[in-house]
């Protein structure tokens, strides 16, 4: 994913607001049993969620409901949030949380189970919560680092790999990655080393990391945007970091807002070393206690419908989870195959994502 997930989400945010975010009247389709009676359907996300005005004009008119999107931060700090305000939740739909901190929402009580029309088409692998349908997964992808080319290829160093290369002395000071309190792209790449390393060695795992030069910052868009040389919309005054905790399909955001863009790129700017991935699953679910409650099921529905689901590629840069969507030919050229990333049972993560969380913290913030 958020995509999930990603650069995009700061090239469309104006046009979004303008097209797609206006609330309308309060005299349509109800809400659900005793609620209020509205046009707008008010989706919660992380600050990376993007989608086409079109894609979203076209589920009104389909429906009668707009959207009102309603972004709360990074996704860690969007489920913290939705958390905090269970039951009086500020929207109808949450959209971002993955399966990192899906136990956190579900042990929370967040969501009212809806089983969404069309889930059939759903890849099984992604449906974590087959019983009881609280959740619905949007979109899929890979967490891993990403590479600058020009930076290893102007000092004839060949980039890292492996999670075991990036410890190495010539990688000192080169990569920058997310705290994994508030970001779900850095706790993904913690639980890809926690996964690779076992209980018994991620710690040590860490610690030369750290002593070999990590830089650890609050979000993926400070990451990537701000700190990662290969970003076409980092602030390059800031960029001094050639490897960054990103997406297996960033590369492609990288050949479309590339400045200027070339014509016939033989390969994107930005590379991934495959060797590093964790696969990460983002889902939307109906927030308990919704004022729009037959609105927030139009839009599950809707997202998981062909349209969304191929619109997501090149706005959010994550992989559509239905078995007919198909994906852009940039996307397809340019993002990284993944033959074997990490991956972690939920109940695992649930178990033990808390005390990891706290010991990551002491060992790489405090």
């Amino acid at each position: 994913m958020s995509t999930t997930r990603k650069l995009a989400a700061a090239v469309v945010a104006a046009a979004l607001g303008a097209a797609a975010l206006t609330a309308c009247g309060s005299d349509g389709p109800s809400g659900g049993s005793g609620a209020t009676r509205t046009k707008t359907v008010t989706l919660v996300s992380h600050d990376s969620f993007a989608a086409s005005p079109a894609v979203l004009k076209e589920f009104t008119k389909e429906t009668g409901y707009t959207v009102k999107v309603l972004k709360s931060g990074d996704a860690g700090e969007a489920v913290n949030k939705a958390v905090l305000t269970k039951g009086d939740p500020q929207g109808d739909v949450f959209f971002g949380v993955d399966n990192t901190l899906l136990s956190r929402a579900l042990d929370n009580g967040l969501f009212t189970p809806y089983t969404a029309k069309g889930l059939d088409r759903v890849d099984p692998s992604t449906q974590l919560d087959r019983s009881k349908h609280r959740v619905t997964p949007i979109d899929s992808g890979h967490l891993c680092v990403n590479y600058d080319r020009a930076y290893f290829a102007k000092r004839h160093l060949a980039p890292p790999d492996t999670f075991a290369d990036l410890v190495k002395p010539q990688y000192k000071n080169l990569l920058v990655t997310e705290n994994v309190a508030t970001s779900s792209p850095g706790l993904g790449f913690l639980l890809g080393t926690v996964a690779a390393y076992g209980d018994s060695g991620w710690q040590g795992y860490w610690k030369k990391l750290k002593a070999n030069g990590v830089q650890v910052v609050d979000s993926w868009e400070q990451a990537y945007d701000e700190d990662f040389s290969g970003s076409a919309g980092g602030k390059k005054a800031k960029a001094t970091r050639p490897l960054v905790v990103s997406y297996a399909s960033s590369p492609p955001s990288e050949v479309l807002y590339a400045k200027p863009r070339p014509k016939t790129p033989a390969e994107a700017p930005t590379g991934v070393a495959t060797g590093t991935c964790f696969r990460q699953t983002e889902f939307a679910g109906l927030l308990d206690g919704a004022k729009n409650t037959a609105g927030g099921k139009a839009l599950i529905d809707f997202m998981i419908g062909k349209r969304f689901q191929e619109d997501m590629p090149l706005q959010m840069f994550v992989d559509p989870v239905v078995d007919d969507a198909k994906e852009p030919a940039v996307f397809r050229t340019f993002g990284a195959k993944v033959a074997h990333g990490e991956t972690m049972a939920p109940s695992r993560i649930a178990a033990h994502r808390d005390q990891w969380v706290r010991t990551w913290t002491s060992l790489l913030v405090k």
